[in-house]
C-alpha cells in the first residue's frame, strides 16, 4: 500500500465547526466527562481544521466544533476546562526516537553544545565531566563510571573528538566514557579501554571501527558504530532492574514534558524491552510507548502479549528495527560518493560503511515480511538506502503488495531516485530536518558539500509526489522538542542564519501533520490517534501560543503547557519552568536555553515533577 497524503478540498475554517459527534445516544442523556474550550482547537482534520470546543467521555473524544454546540454535552458531572486563550493540538506522536535511552540523556552528564548544553570545547568537556562526577558521587560510587553524553566534534573549537588522553584529565583511577551527541560514536579513558578489554591487539568488529593513534596500533579512545554499541551495551547490562526503570522514567518524562502522547523506542535491547514490559505490567506507564527491538535480537523479542497493533497498558511491540550505517555528522553513514572532507587517516575515496552484507539485509528483511513485522531501517547514506529499497523490492516480489509500511528512519542523502522507489515500494521516510540546524553547517562545509547538503531530508520531493513524510528528532541525539522538529521542518535555518534547501521548505500545517496524523499513520493507528475527531482517543496538547501563527521563526520557542492521555492530565508545566522560561527573554536562544537547562540537572532522574 502507498503511503499518499489524501486529497481532500481546501475547507474555510470557520465553515467546518459544524459539530461532530458520537454516534451513541444524545447530549443530554451522554454528559462529557470534561469540555475544552476558550482557546485555539487546531484538530489536524482536513475536513475540520479548527474547532471552538471538545468533549471527552471515558478517554474518547464524543463531540467537536461550535462551543454552543459542544455544551449540549455538558452534565452536572462534567469538568469545565477553560483554555484562557491558549492552542490545543492532538498529543504529539513519535515518529522515531529511543524513549528509553532518553534516560540514559537524563541522568548523566550534559556534554550537549549551545542552545541545548554548555559544551562548546575539550576543556568544558573534562570540567563537565569533573562537576558531574563531584555531584554524583552516589552514582558514581555505586556503578563506578563517569559517564557523558551528548559532545559534538562538530561544535567543539577544536574540530575533533576527545580521546582517551583528553578523558584521563577527568579521572585516571576512574573508568569515563562519553557519547557522540549521534549515539553513533563514543571515547572512553584509558582505565575505561582497559576495562572492557580494548588494545592494541583488539581487531575492529565487522561494522565497527577502533581509531588508533597516529603512526600505531594504540587505541586513541574513539570508538564507531558496532566497536562502541557492544561496549555500551555491555555496560548497560550490568545495571539492576531498579536503575533501567529509572532510566525509562525519566526518558517517558521527558517526553511528556514536551507534549507527546505517543513514543517509540526504537532499537530496543532485550534488556530494554522486557524493562518496559515490566513497568507497563506495573501499571505505571502513562503514556503509549511503542517499541521496536533490534533485528539481531528480534526473533526473541517478538512475542506475544506485546506484538500486537494495539497497546497493554500502554505498551505494545511495533516491529523490528534494522540498522545498516551510521551517522553523517560521525562521518560513519555509508555513501555512494566519498565524503567532503574525509575523516583523519582515511583514504580521499572514503565513504563510510554498512553495517551489514547485501545477503544479511535481505535475509532480515524477508524475515520481517515472512513474519508480517513492520521494518523500520536507519539508513543515512544513499548507499544504505540502495540497500534497503532493494531488500524491500526483492521481498515485495516474494510475498506480494500488502500494507506493511516499511519505513526509511532518517533517509538523510536519499537521492531523487530513490524517494520515487519509496511511493513506488510504499516505504514511509521519516526525515531528520532537525540536521539543518544542529548540523546544516557542518554538512555543507565538511560532511557532503554544498550540492548534497542542500536536499538532506528532502522534503520537498515526498510532497511534490504526494506522499505521507514523517519526520523526526531521534532523542537522545537531539531534545525531543516537538516544537523544534516542526521548526526545523518549517524552516531549515543553519546555526549561521543560513537556509539549507529552501525548495525542501513546508508550511507550519504540514510539518504538524508530519508530527502528529501521518506519525500516527506510519504506526498503524490512524483511526484512533493524531487528530482531534470524533470517536479518536482524547490526546492532547496545550501550548502557550498557536504554532499556525505568527513568525515560523519562533515556532522553536513555543513550550507544552499540558500534555493530556485520554483525558487525564500526564504533565503541567510548573510555575518554576514558566518562571525560567520568562526569564533572561531578551534573545530567544537565552530562553531556549534556560528552558532546556532546567530539565538537564545532572544526576535528576524525575527531571519534571508534575505540580499543579
Amino acid at each position: 500500500m502507498k503511503a499518499t497524503v489524501p486529497h481532500v478540498a481546501r475547507l474555510v475554517a470557520l465553515g467546518a465547526l459544524s459539530l461532530s459527534l458520537m454516534p451513541f445516544g444524545h447530549a443530554a442523556s451522554n454528559p462529557a466527562d470534561a469540555i475544552y474550550f476558550g482557546g485555539k482547537i487546531i484538530t489536524v482534520n482536513d475536513l475540520q481544521p479548527e474547532a471552538e470546543a471538545v468533549a471527552i467521555k471515558r478517554g474518547k473524544i464524543v463531540a467537536v466544533g461550535y462551543r454552543d454546540d459542544v455544551m449540549k454535552f455538558k452534565g452536572k458531572k462534567t469538568t469545565l476546562v477553560d483554555l484562557a486563550g491558549k492552542t490545543m493540538l492532538p498529543g504529539f506522536v513519535d515518529p522515531h526516537g529511543h524513549v528509553f535511552n532518553t534516560g540514559i540523556q537524563a541522568i548523566s552528564a550534559n556534554l550537549l553544545p549551545r542552545p541545548d548544553g554548555e559544551v562548546n570545547d575539550i576543556a568544558e568537556v573534562v570540567a563537565t565531566l569533573k562537576a558531574w562526577a563531584q555531584q554524583n558521587s552516589a552514582l558514581t560510587g555505586k556503578y563506578g563510571w563517569i559517564v557523558g553524553f551528548g559532545y559534538d566534534d562538530a561544535q567543539l573549537k577544536e574540530q575533533r573528538h576527545p580521546t582517551r588522553d583528553d578523558l584521563d584529565n577527568v579521572s585516571s583511577e576512574m573508568p569515563v566514557v562519553i557519547v557522540h551527541q549521534s549515539g553513533h560514536l563514543g571515547v572512553m579513558n584509558s582505565k575505561a579501554l582497559e576495562l572492557v578489554g580494548i588494545g592494541a591487539d583488539t581487531k575492529n568488529p565487522p561494522g565497527g571501527v577502533i581509531r588508533r593513534k597516529e603512526g600505531g596500533n594504540e587505541p586513541d579512545g574513539v570508538l564507531e558504530e558496532n566497536a562502541f554499541f557492544s561496549q555500551l551495551f555491555g555496560l548497560m547490562s550490568k545495571l539492576g532492574p531498579d536503575a533501567n526503570k529509572a532510566l525509562f522514567a525519566a526518558g517517558v518524562n521527558l517526553y511528556k514534558s514536551f507534549g507527546y502522547t505517543t513514543a517509540q523506542e526504537g532499537k530496543g535491547s532485550l534488556g530494554s524491552v522486557a524493562t518496559m514490559e515490566s513497568v507497563a505490567q506495573s501499571g505505571k506507564l502513562d503514556i503509549d510507548v511503542v517499541a521496536y527491538p533490534d533485528i539481531t535480537v528480534g526473533a526473541e523479542a517478538m512475542k506475544a502479549p506485546w506484538l500486537s497493533r494495539t497497546y497493554s497498558r500502554h505498551f505494545r511491540l511495533g516491529g523490528i528495527k534494522l540498522t545498516l550505517d551510521g551517522s553523517p555528522q560521525g562521518k560513519t553513514a555509508w555513501l555512494t560518493q566519498p565524503y567532503y572532507k574525509v575523516p583523519a587517516g582515511q583514504k580521499p575515496d572514503y565513504r563510510g560503511y554498512s553495517a551489514f552484507t547485501d545477503e544479511q539485509v535481505d535475509g532480515f528483511v524477508d524475515q520481517a515480511f515472512k513474519n508480517g513485522w513492520q521494518v523500520l531501517a536507519h539508513v543515512n547514506g544513499d548507499a544504505a538506502i540502495d540497500q534497503y529499497i532493494k531488500a524491500v523490492r526483492a521481498a515485495e516480489r516474494k510475498y506480494g503488495m500488502a500494507d506493511r509500511r516499511p519505513v526509511a528512519i532518517h533517509a538523510q542523502t536519499a537521492r531523487l531516485d530513490q524517494v520515487e522507489a519509496f511511493k513506488e515500494l510504499g516505504i514511509i521516510p521519516s526525515f531528520f530536518p532537525m540536521h539543518t540546524f544542529y548540523w546544516g553547517d557542518w554538512h555543507r562545509d565538511s560532511v557532503l558539500g554544498p550540492d548534497r547538503a542542500t536536499n538532506i531530508s528532502p522534503i520537498g520531493w515526498a510532497l511534490q509526489r504526494n506522499m505521507i513524510f514523517t519526520s523526526h528528532h531521534d532523542a537522545p541525539v537531539a531534545m525531543p522538542d516537538a516544537m523544534r522538529v516542526i521548526s526545523a521542518t518549517v524552516n531549515r535555518v543553519t546555526r549561521s542564519n543560513q537556509v539549507l534547501g529552501p525548495e525542501h521548505r513546508t508550511t507550519p500545517l504540514v510539518a504538524l501533520k508530519a508530527h502528529t496524523l501521518w506519525s500516527a499513520y506510519q504506526h498503524f493507528e490512524e483511526k484512533s490517534k493524531g487528530s482531534i475527531e470524533v470517536g479518536k482517543l482524547a490526546d492532547f496538547v496545550v501550548l502557550d501560543r498557536n504554532p499556525l501563527d505568527g513568525d515560523p521563526l519562533k515556532i522553536a520557542e513555543i513550550k507544552a503547557i499540558e500534555t493530556i492521555k485520554e483525558g487525564k492530565t500526564v504533565y503541567r508545566r510548573s510555575a518554576a519552568e514558566k518562571l525560567a522560561a520568562l526569564h533572561s527573554c531578551a534573545e530567544s536562544d537565552a530562553c531556549i536555553k534556560v528552558a532546556t537547562l532546567s530539565l538537564n540537572k545532572a544526576g535528576v532522574i524525575d527531571i519534571h515533577r508534575h505540580d499543579d
